[in-house]
């Protein structure tokens, strides 16, 4: 339970691993679809048995989805000793996107047409990607300042997005692609900068 509750949607019927109360870690990862794709896919995946759940889904409106407690943990990694000392947080962001010959859309990895802004870097093989929007990055400052207070997790964070050696035993916030070049999110399109002064001033 949060020592100060910020305003949070609960998403019901959705089961946990088990519980933790020894969190050392927030880890900031992203959905690659649609919020309402992703919430149907955590609740119908598997007969309703989908055991890959992130505690929090912000979507792009900075509104904050609780799947599952904080102080609960799923099999979101393989390794289970990240799950259990971690608190999952998800931003609604369709990731690294294609563009269409041709024309001004792009297409995600499920074929869903996008037609907004893009931020265009190469990164991991990939080259065009979804802003984040400053609702929900100010909406995640709120609900980590929250969990770090709760939880007594440092005030820090690794503030970018590439690989990091034994990153599992970092004690503050960061994101699933410092874990393994594998994962792309969170993408170059996420302001840290932003993020952490929000984190550091508010």
């Amino acid at each position: 339970m949060l020592k100060e509750m910020v305003k949070i949607d609960k998403i019901p019927n959705l089961k946990s691993s088990g519980k933790s109360k020894n969190k050392k870690q927030i880890i900031l990862c992203h959905t690659s679809r649609n919020v309402t794709d992703y919430l149907n896919s955590l609740k119908n995946r598997h007969n309703g048995n989908f055991n890959r759940l992130p505690n929090y889904v912000i979507d792009r409106n900075g509104t904050i989805y609780e799947t599952i407690p904080s102080q609960s943990y799923s099999e979101f990694f393989k390794d289970n000793h990240i799950n259990k000392n971690s608190i999952i947080i998800c931003f609604e962001n369709l990731g690294w996107l294609e563009k269409i010959p041709l024309s001004n859309e792009y297409v995600n990895w499920i074929g869903d047409i996008y037609k907004g802004e893009v931020i265009e870097k190469k990164w991991r093989d990939y080259f065009y990607w979804q802003p984040y929007t400053e609702n929900q990055i100010s909406s995640c400052v709120e609900l980590c300042k929250n969990l770090l207070d709760t939880y007594s997790i440092n005030k820090q964070c690794i503030g970018h997005n590439t690989k990091i050696e034994n990153v599992d035993k970092f004690c503050g916030i960061v994101s699933k692609s410092n874990f393994s070049t594998d994962y792309t999110d969170l993408s170059p399109a996420f302001n840290f900068d932003f993020f952490q002064n929000k984190l550091k001033n508010e």
